[in-house]
C-alpha cells in the first residue's frame, strides 16, 4: 500500500469518519464486500468521489470485487489513528461536559475521560459516569503528572482561550473545544471547533426552504 505523499484535505478527512460509520453497520450485518457505487447510495457522496478519497491513501478495492468490508473499515481505522486509547480531560463540568462524558462512556474503548474539572464548588468532588469531578486549579498540576492526549472545553466564552493554553502548555496533542468561540491551537496543537448552533441553524434553513430537501 502506498502512502500519502502530498497534504490531504480538511474535506477528504471530515468524510473518513462517515465511511467508517457505514462500514461498521455494514460489517455488522454481515455485509462481505462492497463496491464504490453502492457505497454511494448508502452515503451520499458520488463513487467518484469516494475512490478519490481513498486513492489518498492506498488502493484498496479491487476491479470487478469493491471493496472488503472489513478490510476497509480496519484501514480506515488505521488512518485516523484508532486502535489506541487516548486519554481525555474535560475542563468544564456542566451539563454539557457531563453529557460529553456520559456519551464517551458509552461509546469506543479507544477514548477514555480520566478527569473532569470545574470551578463551581457544587459540583467537585462530585462522580459522573465514574469520572471523578476535580478543582479547575488543579489542571495545570493534573497534566503535570498524567498522560492526556485530548482536552474537552466546555466552559463560557470568556473562559476557554486561558483553559485551551493551560491545556497545550500541559502537552495534550489536541484540544475538542465546545466553547461558543473559535480557538487556535498554539505550538502545533490542533483543535477542533464544535458549534451545535450551526447544524441547528442550517436544519432551521432547510426546514424554511423544502426545494431544497
Amino acid at each position: 500500500m502506498n502512502k500519502q505523499k502530498d497534504k490531504i484535505s480538511t474535506a477528504v478527512i471530515r468524510r473518513l469518519p462517515r465511511y467508517l460509520r457505514a462500514l461498521e453497520d455494514l460489517e455488522n450485518a454481515g455485509t462481505e464486500r462492497i463496491s464504490s457505487g453502492e457505497l454511494s447510495d448508502l452515503i451520499g457522496y458520488t463513487a467518484s468521489q469516494i475512490r478519490q478519497d481513498l486513492n489518498h491513501f492506498g488502493g484498496f478495492g479491487q476491479q470487478g470485487y469493491g471493496y472488503n468490508v472489513g478490510d476497509l473499515k480496519t484501514e480506515i481505522e488505521r488512518i485516523l489513528g484508532m486502535g489506541r486509547t487516548y486519554n481525555m480531560v474535560i475542563v468544564g463540568a456542566g451539563r454539557l461536559g457531563q453529557a460529553i462524558n456520559s456519551f464517551i462512556a458509552s461509546y469506543k474503548s479507544d477514548f477514555k475521560v480520566v478527569a473532569l474539572f470545574d470551578i463551581n464548588e457544587n459540583v467537585i468532588g462530585k462522580v459522573y459516569s465514574g469520572v471523578t469531578v476535580l478543582d479547575a486549579d488543579s489542571l495545570e498540576e493534573y497534566l503535570k503528572n498524567n498522560k492526556v492526549d485530548i482536552g474537552v472545553l466546555t466552559v463560557t466564552k470568556e473562559q476557554a482561550q486561558t483553559a485551551c493554553n493551560h491545556l497545550v502548555a500541559g502537552g495534550v496533542a489536541g484540544i475538542w473545544n465546545f466553547a461558543p468561540i473559535d480557538l487556535e491551537g498554539t505550538e502545533g496543537t490542533p483543535v477542533e471547533n464544535v458549534h451545535l448552533s450551526d447544524n441547528l441553524h442550517s436544519l432551521v434553513y432547510y426546514i424554511n426552504h423544502p426545494e431544497q430537501n
